[in-house]
């Protein structure tokens, strides 16, 4: 647990454009950012692999304030938005008559050829993404590798019974399975669950005009807390906890103090944005865990120890992952931008061999 990281931008979209992508924006209200977030990099940088499922997925088809930006559409997510809770849950467009795999290999073929004629004079991208999605979707198209992993009702009933009959459950259930099949980056946001009388659906926006906070979190916490456990423990169970590392976190932390919200009529008490410290779970990877990283102020205000920055963090996942963050990528302009502009992995985290 790292109890010490701590940024300046209280604005949702600003906080998760700078937590996923290392970058402050200079529009902390825009919801895309102008800097690749770090699954699309690593989307990016580990394109090479042909294993028969996507390299990044998520159930969102863009994270709040992140984005591909100038790596391009072939860098974003393969995104799985049905509820895998569901009965009926089918990822479709995941096969295609062997038959016809010799003729689509054929047609790709000849798209190349008339592609090379216009490619140089191609410099939006456009043509290298488009080459990159045929390739994978032939990928996901003549294998099963990509069918088996999304399909959850492989799964025993105990073993989807004990990450919990819900949406967040059996998300983080089919993480486990896609990063099992290969796939190098899997993102789960965890939205609304449940819904008040009085408000709709529970959302992690808990200021006092949104929900009550304490109603809220005895529904959601039991839920997070069953879910990421199972998962932790089935990584483990299946020799996996050391090549997989496990992130929860989110853009930033919430005030100390309860408060009763921004509206001008407060309606419950709730608690609002708050950058100044936040709390990150780390788990797997062969990372050096059962410890606590950093502490706060008495009142959970400020960092008192082991001050970081969200770029420490993800210096320490790039690491994981075999990423020098010294490395540069093309912007739209054709500047060499690197991957991380500052940040080191967190010492007390990596392993010890």
């Amino acid at each position: 647990m790292i109890r010490s990281i701590a940024h300046d931008i209280a604005d949702h979209p600003g906080a998760a454009a700078l937590v996923l992508s290392g970058r402050r924006p200079a529009n902390i209200s825009a919801p895309v950012s102008k800097f690749p977030d770090f699954p699309s990099i690593v989307s990016r940088m580990r394109r090479k692999r042909r294993i028969g499922v996507p390299n990044y997925v998520s159930n969102d088809p863009q994270l709040k304030g992140g984005g591909a930006a100038y790596l391009g559409p072939s860098a974003g997510p393969f995104v799985v938005e049905a509820d895998p809770n569901s009965p009926k849950f089918k990822v479709d467009h995941l096969s295609v008559d062997s038959a016809w795999q010799a003729h689509l290999r054929d047609r790709l073929s000849l798209k190349r050829a008339f592609d090379r004629l216009q490619r140089d004079i191609d410099h939006s991208g456009a043509m290298q993404a488009g080459d990159e999605f045929d390739q994978q979707a032939l990928d996901l198209l003549s294998g099963t590798q990509a069918r088996e992993a999304f399909d959850i009702h492989q799964e025993s009933a105990a073993t989807r019974d004990r990450y919990g009959r819900h949406e967040w459950g059996q998300r983080l259930l089919l993480a486990r399975r896609l990063v099992e099949a290969g796939c190098s980056f899997v993102t789960v946001q965890l939205r609304e669950f449940g819904t008040s009388p009085k408000k709709g659906p529970f959302t992690w926006d808990d200021h006092g005009d949104a929900e009550h906070i304490f109603r809220a979190m005895r529904l959601r916490l039991p839920v997070l807390d069953a879910g990421v456990t199972s998962l932790l423990e089935d990584l483990s169970d299946r020799g996996l906890d050391r090549d997989v590392l496990v992130v929860v976190m989110g853009e930033f932390g919430r005030t100390p103090k309860i408060n009763m919200g921004r509206a001008a009529k407060p309606i419950f008490p709730g608690r609002d944005h708050w950058p100044d410290s936040m709390s990150v779970l780390v788990a797997g990877g062969g990372m050096r865990t059962g410890q606590v990283i950093g502490s706060t102020t008495p009142r959970g205000e400020a960092p008192a120890s082991r001050r970081l920055s969200p770029n420490d963090l993800l210096a320490t996942i790039y690491r994981h992952l075999g990423i020098d963050p010294d490395h540069s990528l093309l912007d739209f302009r054709g500047r060499p931008m690197p991957i991380l502009p500052t940040g080191t992995p967190i010492e007390e985290l990596l392993p010890t061999a």
